[in-house]
């Protein structure tokens, strides 16, 4: 009841804020909200509370009223901009320009924080910190500095009180989640709580810059070796949980044609080891960073891509990826009977729908943007439409894919500015091909196949061993027959008893190898 009282007065505190902005269409969705939401929009009739927004979209609005509500709204509107399905194709394209810039916090907090955290003055750790931070956002603000061994490097430092902040209103956000699935059982398969905790687990990793630091480890770890994407080390001395010390990153931001032409640049090479680095995070190690736009993308004197900022990563696994590749080719190449038929035993179409129509329901996405010159074609438009199909085939919303989707749009746009007339996916065809014949090609089949032999095989000692302990329990404890069964056992006659004995010996045999044979020579 305290917590129900608590979010219900938050609640009407953000209503007020979403009336300001002309934005609580969001509450009207929801069903339970009504009351609230209309109270407020007596109450900003009052001369001076209303903003503004009439200029602005209803994406826009709602954009607005977000970055007025503080920086855990922000961080959550960006997260909805992965959910066309669930908002609408124009208000996630609006939230997806949502900018996490907020005022700095003073520089004598960060020096206290970087102290603390890592247990000595900071004149002992840098010989310099700069006092103006280079950047400023919701969580974090980052400031140059130089290391006692004179390395130039980067320093994020967390915002004071932020984990108590976000926590209050991951609270919120749970139980207005709880809400609409109580109170909207129609908006269940869009999986309202996952959403939440999906944006909970990233603000986790968000909130501990440790988890930054890994992942910035792992992904220069996949690209080891590639002269043409390079990701900034990690000073791990100077890293803790609220302070992240990198590598200094220095450059062309990627969006500044004009720049990296006049630095000799040829931005379509850029362009080629763009969509290549992407592909490589997506499709050969399922480990992506998922915040790309230009101003974590830098272009070195020599050409060499340089990223920053690794709060926000996406995984996917095999199975992902393989129906990723499978759906995109079947759309490139017009075969909407194979963009449905990866649906169906992805599972994520239910199988009391209709193949029929859900492949036509392919063809009405594909044929409007497959029929677009290849510079014009948007691989992540094509996946938000197919997204918002999702209702009227009962399909479960894929989080996963959802950031992939957001990552894409961004991506794309990246690659407009560099040269409007080539698409990233034209130059990504290939190694999407040449990766898919390789995973789902007769020769990785009969891997598959070795791979899950071999786990059966390994599986086999256990199996054994079971065997072995029923055997000794029966051994032990007897197995009681009834008396009828005993009597026939008896009056059956010796000889044919010991036939019907081995009989069933063999029984049991063959049954025991049918299930060795499953378990080893599982279908592929």
């Amino acid at each position: 009841m305290i917590r129900a009282l608590r979010n219900l007065s938050r609640l009407a505190g953000i209503a007020l804020t979403l009336a300001r902005c002309d934005a609580l269409f969001p509450l009207d969705r929801l069903g339970f909200a009504g009351p609230v939401a209309a109270a407020m929009r007596l109450l900003v009739r009052l001369p001076g509370l209303k903003f503004d927004t009439q200029s602005l979209r209803p994406g826009e609005r709602l954009a607005l009223a977000l970055t007025k509500l503080g920086p855990s709204f922000i961080k959550f509107g960006q997260s909805l901009a992965t959910r066309a399905d669930l908002i609408g194709e124009q208000i996630a394209t609006d939230l997806s320009r949502l900018q996490d810039r907020l005022e700095p916090f003073p520089t004598d907090q960060a020096r206290a924080i970087i102290a603390a955290e890592l247990d000595r003055p900071v004149e002992e750790i840098f010989e310099s910190l700069e006092d103006q931070p280079v950047a400023a956002a919701s969580i974090a603000q980052v400031h140059l500095a130089v290391t006692t061994e004179g390395e130039a490097v980067a320093v994020k430092v967390l915002r004071p009180g932020i984990e108590a902040a976000f926590k209050r209103d991951l609270d919120l956000l749970s139980w207005l989640a709880q809400q609409v699935e109580r109170n909207r059982p129609d908006l269940r398969r869009l999986k309202p709580r996952e959403v939440v905790d999906t944006f909970a687990r990233v603000v986790a990793v968000e909130m501990d810059l440790r988890l930054e630091a890994a992942a910035a480890t792992e992904l220069a770890e996949n690209f080891a070796g590639d002269p043409s994407f390079d990701v900034p080390a990690v000073d791990w001395q100077r890293t803790a949980r609220r302070v992240l010390t990198l590598e200094r990153v220095e450059g062309i931001p990627i969006d500044e044609r004009e720049d990296l032409i006049e630095a000799g640049i040829d931005p379509d090479v850029v362009l080629e080891n763009a969509s290549r680095a992407f592909f490589l995070q997506v499709f050969r190690d399922g480990f992506f960073h998922a915040d790309l736009h230009p101003g974590n993308l830098f272009v070195a004197p020599d050409g060499t891509l340089r990223v920053v900022d690794f709060g926000i990563m996406g995984r996917l696994d095999l199975a992902s990826r393989r129906y990723l590749g499978e759906m995109l080719l079947g759309f490139l190449e017009g075969d909407y009977g194979r963009v449905a038929d990866v649906h169906f035993r992805a599972g994520y179409v239910p199988a009391d729908q209709s193949r029929d129509m859900f492949m036509q329901a392919c063809r009405a996405i594909g044929e409007p943007i497959l029929g677009l010159p290849m510079s014009e074609i948007s691989i992540a438009r094509l996946l938000a439409h197919l997204f918002a199909v999702t209702e009227s085939f009962q399909m479960e919303a894929q989080p996963q894919l959802l950031l992939l989707q957001k990552t894409m749009m961004v991506a794309e746009g990246v690659g407009r500015q560099l040269n409007p007339d080539v698409n990233i996916w034209d130059l990504s065809r290939p190694l999407i091909e040449d990766w898919m014949i390789k995973n789902l090609g007769p020769e990785a089949r009969v891997r598959e196949a070795a791979r899950e032999v071999m786990e059966g095989v390994e599986r086999l000692p256990g199996f054994i061993a079971n065997i072995e302990r029923l055997a000794a329990i029966v051994a032990e404890k007897g197995n009681r027959l009834h008396p009828d069964t005993l009597a026939r056992l008896i009056d059956g006659g010796g000889g044919r008893a010991a036939e019907r004995g081995s009989a069933a010996l063999w029984w049991i045999a063959g049954l025991l190898a049918a299930i060795l044979a499953t378990l080893i020579f599982k279908p592929f």
